[in-house]
């Protein structure tokens, strides 16, 4: 499957994980393989899971507490977080507390109802990578980044804003 990541388009190579296929052996099989776990199953058996020599990623749920990523944040590559519908905005505010409140460095991935019309809004909430929806084209995505060329307010991605162009020298 290719994916959106840092603006550019790549293979994905990472395996998601189902609830039911996260436990340890099944994860003793997938030796040198990247995989994404839910957030249940990390909590349910964090210290066989984060032990594995691969990169681990997890997978925030809407209804999920991102407080409680805290103390293995150190050790994970990656946060998977779900827009299970158009509608579903939890998942903006879960990516701005993890770069900015614990300042997560991984890869923060957008999943799940993820068009186009989204992209350069969860790109400032701190999310570098994205999983589109079924029929969306990533090479016509990738224009979303440089629609917007004006904020209004800061964030995530700490791109100025016009009060501070106004600001700067020779304004």
């Amino acid at each position: 499957m290719r994916i959106i990541r840092r603006r550019n388009i790549e293979q994905d190579d990472w395996r998601q994980l189902p609830e039911s296929a996260a436990g340890a052996e099944v994860l003793d099989m997938l030796v040198g393989e990247r995989v994404i776990v839910p957030l249940s199953a990390l909590q349910r058996n964090a210290e066989a899971i984060l032990c594995r020599t691969a990169p681990t990623g997890v997978l925030l749920r809407p209804a999920d507490d991102v407080r409680e990523l805290e103390p293995l944040l150190d050790r994970l590559c990656l946060v998977a977080i779900e827009f299970p519908a158009f509608n579903e905005g939890r998942g903006y505010s879960q990516a701005r507390v993890l770069r900015q409140h614990y300042r997560f460095g991984g890869e923060i991935r957008a999943l799940g109802d993820v068009s186009r019309d989204k992209l350069a809004f969860m790109e400032r909430c701190g999310f570098d990578a994205f999983v589109l929806r079924p029929g969306e084209s990533p090479e016509a995505a990738l224009e979303a980044f440089t629609e917007i060329s004006l904020r209004y307010q800061p964030a995530a991605d700490a791109a100025p804003t016009i009060g501070d162009q106004r600001a700067a020298p020779g304004a």
